[in-house]
């Protein structure tokens, strides 16, 4: 029974913990990189004054795979603090790698489950833009609960972005996608600068 009572209790999560191989760079990568780039752990907000070295405005990615287009994106706008967070260790490994060679002190990483650190620890309208690329589009009916870009993270992601801050959603799933424009749709929090249904 209380099994059952602990289930009941804890969090829909919107990924599952899937075991991915590391390879030897990766691994090395996390042991000997990480802590170069990582985020400060532990409970409390975050600062990213403190973090960065100065005020520039903080995007972050979530779910950052193995990190091409935070890469990307923190080398054409280094006048951006970056944010990439992800819970898989290869694509964090991946993403270490990409970093190392290219030095870009723009750039911080969280190994960790992004509601968790949003609603944590991530400082209410401290963040100008959120990128979410490809999430998990959990394709059978009864996973949709599953699917992050719902009310709950929305309301969520609203009071930790500026004022006027921009979010950033792309899926290659046609149905995610109309379920991503009918929930931003139907949030209080967003426009659809290209407006609506486009």
């Amino acid at each position: 029974m209380a099994d059952q009572e602990n289930r009941a209790s804890s969090p829909i999560r919107s990924f599952v913990m899937r075991k991915g191989r590391l390879t030897a760079g990766q691994e090395r990568a996390l042991q000997e990189v990480m802590p170069r780039f990582r985020l400060p752990e532990g409970p409390g907000e975050l600062d990213w004054v403190g973090i960065f070295g100065n005020d520039a405005p903080v995007a972050m990615e979530i779910g950052v795979g193995g990190g091409e287009a935070l890469l990307g994106m923190a080398r054409r706008h280094p006048d951006w603090n970056w944010v990439g967070v992800e819970v898989y260790p290869p694509g964090v490994g991946k993403l270490l790698l990409g970093l190392e060679s290219g030095e870009l002190p723009n750039v911080r990483v969280a190994q960790a489950d992004a509601v968790e650190l949003i609603r944590e620890r991530v400082p209410r309208h401290s963040l100008g833009a959120v990128y979410v690329f490809f999430p998990d589009p959990w394709t059978k009916a009864r996973h949709h609960k599953r699917r992050l870009i719902q009310q709950p993270f929305l309301e969520l992601l609203a009071h930790r972005m500026e004022p006027g801050g921009d979010l950033f959603l792309a899926t290659d799933w046609g149905d995610y996608a109309e379920w991503m424009m009918e929930a931003l749709e139907d949030s209080p929090w967003f426009v659809n600068v290209h407006g609506a249904g486009a």
